[in-house]
């Protein structure tokens, strides 16, 4: 019986190996095939024979947020989480911002892919020869505000001046606040993110969001009133998604990949953040949920809203880039005026 047997399976063997070569006989030419298994010379067939194969290795790149981790961020944690960038091929790492962290500085010397910043910014850094290209924009609006407390009148910009102002040094929306409004009365001190200085002071007037700010002093019982910085007609983008020129040239399948999967997000956190807002809260635990939750719904009309609602998520035009030029041009921030084109594309959105 051994013997039988081990006949038995010599012989299928040889029926196996006489299969398989006449199976390949005559397709020595067989097109290659692609990593995802289909051909990469399509056949009259292929529609009818393929099968589900198993997705191509995905690409790994790297995120740096503007700031440490918040509802600002709600599209990018949605996509991860969603395995939204997955099926587009994309393995994120998400690296957090912070004071001392410069995206628009990691991403140009290379040690990141893709950053989040404001739209100056970008320009900016044109200004000192970066070449940055803005593929999307997070925020068609700008959140940031002045706040004041309930009981004092202040109605415009001008009434700041002869206040106590907690400003950041430096920030290019004061510059353009005082170019354009009579602001030599006013008496700047550095904003440091605490308010106590400001609660000191009933007159005073200190920067912020109203996506966050505003909901802290309600929790401390202080009632106050915000002045929207745009009002004054300085509103660039305010988080905007960037590359480098050169990143964009050579690896423009991952830039369409990203755009896709980043506005997917985007669009997914709109009506899943209550899902998503406590793995921001993981991810940054020093911002209370409450406060994250509070960000998410103030914020929905400077994400959805503006060209966004009839246009689509992270649309931008070249007026409003011009726009944005032409101001820090004239504050003198700039060596020289430059086309808008260069630094935004809309090539990579969707279609509304």
């Amino acid at each position: 019986m051994k013997k039988s047997f081990g006949g038995m399976i010599v012989a299928l063997v040889l029926v196996m190996v006489m299969a398989s070569a006449c199976s390949n006989s005559g397709n020595g030419n067989k097109p290659a095939e692609s990593p995802s298994g289909e051909s990469a010379s399509p056949s009259a067939s292929s529609e009818a024979t393929a099968e589900p194969t198993a997705p191509a290795e995905a690409k790994k790149v790297k995120l740096v947020l503007n700031w440490f981790p918040k509802a600002q961020h709600g599209g990018v944690y949605a996509a991860k989480e969603q395995g939204i960038f997955a099926k587009n091929g994309l393995d994120v790492a998400i690296e957090p911002g912070g004071p001392q962290v410069s995206a628009v500085q990691i991403v140009a010397s290379g040690n990141a892919d893709f950053g989040l910043a404001h739209a100056d910014q970008i320009v900016i850094a044109k200004n000192q020869g970066i070449d940055l290209v803005v593929v999307a924009a997070a925020l068609q609006g700008s959140p940031q505000a002045f706040m004041f407390q309930e009981s004092e009148k202040i109605s415009g910009f001008e009434d700041l001046n002869g206040r106590t102002v907690f400003i950041q040094p430096g920030i290019t929306y004061w510059d353009y606040l005082k170019s354009t409004y009579d602001l030599s009365g006013a008496k700047e001190m550095t904003y440091t993110g605490q308010h106590v200085n400001f609660l000191a002071d009933p007159t005073s007037v200190t920067q912020s969001f109203v996506t966050s700010e505003p909901f802290f002093m309600e929790k401390e019982g202080v009632k106050v009133k915000t002045l929207l910085v745009s009002e004054s007609g300085y509103n660039p983008y305010n988080v905007v998604l960037f590359v480098t020129k050169a990143y964009l040239e050579d690896h423009k399948e991952d830039v369409a990949n990203f755009v896709k999967a980043f506005s997917e997000g985007w669009m997914s956190y709109k009506d899943t953040s209550a899902e998503i807002n406590p793995v921001i809260h993981a991810a940054n635990p020093n911002i209370a949920l409450d406060a994250i939750e509070f960000e998410d719904k103030a914020q929905k009309e400077f994400v959805y809203g503006g060209d966004a609602a009839e246009h689509g998520f992270g649309y931008m035009t070249e007026e409003r880039w011009t726009t944005l030029i032409d101001q820090l041009n004239g504050l003198g921030l700039l060596k020289k005026k430059f086309d808008a084109k260069e630094i935004f594309t809309t090539e990579f959105l969707p279609a509304p």
